[in-house]
This record gives structure tokens, C-alpha cells and sequence, in this order.
């Protein structure tokens, strides 16, 4: 894991493991990010994965990716953000439809 600063931000390389899977069961791509704990507010920026496999195939691929952690000003933001958003989902309305 190497790191430095840009913009103000901590900047660090990490090692990880990118899974991708297209099958008839599932669609999916996770990444595992070594030595590192990403957070509110974090980007991170995942280098050399392949963009697409074949149907009915699954890989492992390794490679680097990029950390940008935020600081606490937009850690904080992005937690204001989240909570916002997710109470969006809240907003159920029921009405008895349409009354004659």
C-alpha cells in the first residue's frame, strides 16, 4: 500500500481482487479492496478490470486500484447525503383510490 497527498486528500494504491460473474443465476462484479476500509465519502477507482466476459463465464482477476479518502468536512456530507436519500424511500402515501 503506497499513499500520498493531492488536492488536500489522501491518495492510496491497493492491491484487490475483482470478481465478475454472467450467468443465467447471477450478474455481478465485487470488488475486495486489501488493507484498507473504504468509508462515507471515499472514491475509489479500480484499474485494468475487464470491462465484459463471456455468458455463462466467471473470472478472478487481480489488480490496483485508487483510494481517495475523503476528510471529515465531506465524510460528513456524504453521511447527510445517505440519510436524505434513504428517507426518500420512507415516503409512502396510501389513499383509497379513487371514490365515486
Amino acid at each position: 500500500m503506497t499513499g500520498f497527498w493531492k488536492n488536500g486528500r489522501r491518495v492510496v494504491e491497493v492491491p484487490c481482487t475483482i470478481e465478475i460473474e454472467r450467468t443465467a443465476d447471477s450478474l455481478h462484479a465485487h470488488v475486495d479492496l486489501q488493507g484498507i476500509e473504504i468509508e462515507p465519502g471515499d472514491e475509489v477507482i479500480v484499474h485494468d478490470a475487464p470491462t465484459s466476459i463471456p455468458f455463462g463465464e466467471s473470472t478472478i482477476v487481480h489488480s490496483r486500484a485508487t483510494v481517495v479518502l475523503a476528510g471529515r468536512v465531506e465524510r460528513l456530507m456524504a453521511r447527510i447525503a445517505g440519510y436524505f436519500e434513504l428517507t426518500e424511500l420512507y415516503e409512502v402515501g396510501f389513499s383509497p383510490g379513487r371514490t365515486p
